[in-house]
């Protein structure tokens, strides 16, 4: 989506009104659009698309919550991807978020639905009878090992994210 494309910051204001300490975009405007005088604030942005963000529509626009609670909040429409650091992808509160390039939010993933072993990066080798264990760096896939044990190849995995440089986080289970 390009800056153009998107509206403008005193725009965001002059509409939504965010609050950082919950993650919730409001309707400035909700009076003026209900005619109702002192009408409660009206939440906004509150549908959950497919992929699990909180979206909204602004002006026709199909925007992300994180991405409006970001501009709004900081002055400015983000650079890069937005990371919800907890991995909530529904808490979009400011100390939730951060900017982040596309290496960067891969690595704070959570652990993909369709993992059979428990651990992120390891499988079992049918043929081999044995656990493997990878990683992705910079899109490439690295081989750690064949083991017999699924610990021995966890523990691999855990060396290889911390020399790599991944988030804690990354590959654990995340409950929305």
């Amino acid at each position: 989506m390009t800056d153009k494309n998107l509206p403008s910051i005193e725009y965001l204001h002059k509409r939504l009104r965010y609050e950082p300490e919950t993650g919730k975009l409001f309707w400035r405007d909700c009076e003026e659009i209900h005619g109702r005088g002192r009408a409660l604030p009206t939440e906004t942005f509150t549908l959950i698309c497919r992929k699990g963000y909180h979206v909204g529509s602004l002006n026709g626009r199909h925007l992300k919550a994180h991405r409006v609670a970001w501009a709004l909040y900081n002055g400015e429409w983000p650079s890069g991807q937005i990371d919800h650091i907890n991995g909530h992808r529904r808490d979009n509160r400011i100390c939730n978020l951060r900017s982040v390039t596309n290496l960067e939010n891969c690595r704070n993933m959570s652990m993909k639905t369709s993992n059979k072993s428990g651990v992120t990066g390891v499988h079992w080798q049918k043929r081999l009878k044995k656990w493997q264990a990878t990683i992705t760096i910079l899109g490439m896939r690295k081989h750690l090992g064949f083991f017999d044990a699924l610990n021995d190849a966890a523990n691999a995995r855990s060396v290889a994210l911390s020399e790599y440089g991944f988030s804690p986080r990354h590959g654990m289970r995340i409950e929305e």
